[in-house]
């Protein structure tokens, strides 16, 4: 497998971040199966492709409390979350403030 297919991967991944986009899903897309997609993925990212879809949810939602006023309950669940509480776990531990303070400094910094 190419560097540009696993590269074809990420971007897939990233464009399809709010469809809940499964291993399956992307495998299908780039036409190999889902273990050598995942052994790939894993080889080439340094990172398994559920840890690198967290990594793009939680970037996605980052960037959804900074450029609009959702609720951070609507974020949680467009990203995939089943609770705002588990969303705020996740964005804290990942970012090292919750989510309403992210959007506070990001409104400070955006002015």
């Amino acid at each position: 497998m190419s560097v540009q297919t696993i590269e074809l991967m990420a971007k897939w991944v990233e464009n399809n971040i709010t469809e809940n986009p499964s291993l399956q899903d992307m495998s299908s897309y780039v036409g190999y199966s889902p273990y050598y997609c995942s052994a790939k993925f894993h080889e080439h990212m340094g990172m398994t492709y559920k840890q690198f879809l967290a990594q793009c949810r939680l970037k996605a939602a980052a960037y959804d409390l900074c450029m609009t006023n959702d609720k951070i309950t609507d974020i949680a669940f467009r990203y995939g979350y089943s609770s705002s509480e588990a969303f705020s776990r996740a964005f804290s531990q990942a970012f090292q403030c919750p989510p309403r303070q992210y959007r506070k400094t990001c409104a400070v910094v955006l002015g």
